[in-house]
């Protein structure tokens, strides 16, 4: 990778907005939204395709969109970012930011960085141990990418367990784990994710799909039930602090 690569990045969102998900629900964020993905899970809400400029929403809630175009330099997200006032943190999401690491580790911003992460790129995390206060860590279980071949899908969840270990709990930053509850969901696989990486997050988060508006307008949506779920928060309980979640800036449509 060139200097000139570490230095840029294709971004496809930037705006402001407030956390959606996890412990820091309703937070108050800039978000940064990288394009590109290394995987393709069955329950993603996200385009997440290189786009040609980034939308760029310099106030909040407007819906106003300025096409600014890729790649976007270090200095030039700065100053993007620059209008936007009270931030809890700059939420560096996707497609997948860890692609960027490079990127991100030149950032130099007055606000904390809180990485969205489907943490299965375990060299790529190394590089940010030293940049990131807060990790939100996806646990990609099996039967999220079903689509791929059986070894690859066992490498996914090695890599998974060692950017846990890279990027977990300490004094200066805090780590937590989101698991996507569907209504396939095996709890056996819930429950050995959970096990691999207890020791390295502050928390876990089951989070049941959730849809756009209420799940009961939604034709053809099925959640896992309720019982389900609470059956699943209450073993996990066993190993660490476990909370449900659901997506809530899907209920309430902002961004």
């Amino acid at each position: 990778m060139s200097s000139s690569d570490k230095e840029s990045a294709q971004v496809k969102e930037i705006f402001c907005s407030v956390q959606g998900e996890g412990p820091y629900v309703g937070t108050r964020q800039a978000f940064v939204r990288f394009s590109g993905c290394n995987l393709n899970c069955n329950y993603c809400d996200t385009n997440f395709a290189n786009p040609g400029a980034c939308d760029y929403e310099k106030v909040e809630g407007s819906g106003i969109f300025e096409k600014v175009p890729n790649p976007i330099s270090v200095e030039k997200l700065a100053s993007m970012l620059q209008p936007f006032k009270k931030l809890h943190s700059i939420s560096l999401t996707g497609g997948e930011p860890l692609l960027h690491a490079d990127f991100i580790e030149k950032l130099d911003l007055p606000v904390p960085l809180y990485l969205e992460s489907n943490m299965t790129l375990p060299e790529q995390a190394r590089k940010l141990r030293e940049n990131i206060a807060y990790v939100s860590g996806d646990f990609k279980l099996p039967e999220a990418i079903r689509d791929i071949c059986p070894e690859t899908r066992e490498v996914h969840v090695e890599n998974t367990i060692e950017c846990f270990k890279l990027l977990r709990k300490n004094s200066s930053r805090d780590c937590f784990c989101k698991m996507v509850v569907g209504r396939d969901t095996m709890p056996d696989s819930v429950f050995l994710a959970a096990e691999a990486i207890a020791s390295y997050v502050s928390c876990i988060i089951l989070q049941p799909e959730t849809p756009l508006g209420s799940a009961i307008r939604t034709p053809g949506f099925t959640q896992a039930s309720v019982q389900t779920i609470l059956k699943l928060q209450k073993k996990l309980l066993e190993l660490t602090d476990t909370r449900i979640i659901p997506q809530t800036h899907r209920m309430w449509g902002c961004l």
